[in-house]
């Protein structure tokens, strides 16, 4: 079923609010919705807290593949040798080493797949705000052409009074209802253009004065959904803090035993006795007497108790959230095929009102409620539009997947 021509006119991008405001969008830069969502990707304080947090997990996952370094001592004594010289070598085992760069490795993919989340996250803003943008400007356009039709309402009862056709009431209501709609076109006109000023916000500009001009239309999104490829970015994040948790238990355990040193060195004898450097070699190795890493062991447990529960939530969660994200989106392309239906006969009835009115054949509160009735068969479907397309992007937002 086709929607009238009235609204696909309101489709289109051209978003000058004409008279309705003292700002005047025309001249203003066009922005895709793609264009908005790069912007707020490229200059958004979110985006740029996501980079800083992957870029401390890297550093993390850098410092942790690094080999100690040796340390080197010298001293003098009355004894013989006076002189001494050491050098202490710290030794990283491979078992505690592979630990410690399992932790880092995981915890980097976890601040990965968040990231990757949150970009999601800003892209599904942008594109709701954007939508909710071209939303109010076609109401805006909507409530503008309804003034102008209230208007040209008027002075034809006007002219219906002069012949005689029309009494001064329905000269007076008309002009009520005129002035009325007068207002909520303003109205409208000035909740478009916070939208448009909401929408700099988010791609990261100045909102004092209006600068850009959207250049998408609004229209239904696709009749489906393309199904999930792979884990979802929240459950994925989750398990690489539940496997970075797993793995700093390892090494808690295992550093119980702290890592040997070996030392190197030599001793310059005294003059007096035999000349020339003698080497000096040795072990330390460090005895878990009083400390067995108890704490840190606890410590570790608990958080990888913590990170287990926070997976299962966040796996139920998000499974919850992509079913009704799912069954919203199905609801919402219920109402728009019932609302083209409700739109093409309502548009019908009000012109029809119009055209008998002119002949005489009905009053004028008559055209009035057909026009009303009309009037919000449309905005309702502007509503259900941009509500499937808000129910979209939730679709896509919790089905986003990212390799890390």
């Amino acid at each position: 079923m086709s929607v009238p021509k009235r609204f696909l006119s309101l489709g289109l991008p051209a978003l000058a609010l004409c008279g309705a405001t003292t700002v005047s969008l025309c001249a203003q830069q066009p922005v895709t919705r793609a264009q908005a969502v790069a912007a707020a990707l490229a200059r958004g304080a979110r985006a740029a807290f996501g980079r800083a947090d992957t870029a401390v997990a890297g550093g993390a996952l850098h410092a942790a593949r690094l080999y100690p370094n040796p340390s080197a001592s010298a001293s003098y004594s009355k004894d013989v040798p006076h002189y001494h010289v050491v050098a202490d070598l710290p030794l990283d085992l491979p078992w505690i080493r592979s630990a410690r760069i399992g932790a880092a490795a995981s915890a980097r993919d976890a601040a990965r797949y968040g990231f990757a989340f949150e970009r999601a996250a800003i892209r599904f803003d942008v594109d709701t705000t954007y939508t909710r943008a071209l939303a109010a400007l076609a109401r805006a356009r909507l409530s503008r052409r309804n003034a102008i039709d209230a208007d040209s309402l008027r002075k034809m009862a006007q002219l219906r009074r002069e012949g005689g056709g029309v009494s001064e009431p329905d000269v007076r209501l008309a002009a009520v209802n005129a002035g009325q709609l007068e207002n909520v076109a303003a109205d409208d006109s000035v909740a478009a253009v916070q939208t448009l000023l909401t929408v700099q916000l988010a791609m990261g500009l100045p909102a004092e004065d209006v600068t850009i001009a959207l250049a998408d239309s609004l229209a239904p999104p696709p009749d489906t959904m393309l199904p999930a490829t792979g884990e979802p970015l929240p459950v994925a994040a989750a398990a690489a803090s539940l496997r970075s948790s797993e793995r700093a238990l390892t090494l808690a355990h295992r550093s119980v035993f702290a890592a040997p040193s070996l030392q190197v060195g030599f001793d310059n004898n005294d003059p007096g006795g035999q000349r020339g450097l003698l080497p000096t070699v040795g072990v330390s190795l460090p005895v878990p007497l009083f400390n067995w890493n108890g704490g840190e062991v606890r410590q570790a447990a608990a958080a990888r108790d913590r990170a287990q529960a926070g997976l299962d939530l966040v796996r139920r969660e998000t499974g919850a959230e992509l079913a009704r994200a799912r069954r919203g989106f199905a609801l919402a392309r219920v109402r728009l095929e019932r609302d083209r239906g409700l739109l093409e006969s309502a548009d019908r009835v009000a012109a029809m009102s119009l055209q008998v009115y002119a002949e005489g054949v009905v009053a004028l509160p008559n055209v009035l409620e057909a026009q009303r009735n009309a009037r919000e068969a449309l905005a309702r479907y502007i509503d259900d539009v941009a509500a499937a397309n808000d129910a979209a992007a939730a679709v896509r937002l919790l089905t986003a997947t990212e390799s890390p």
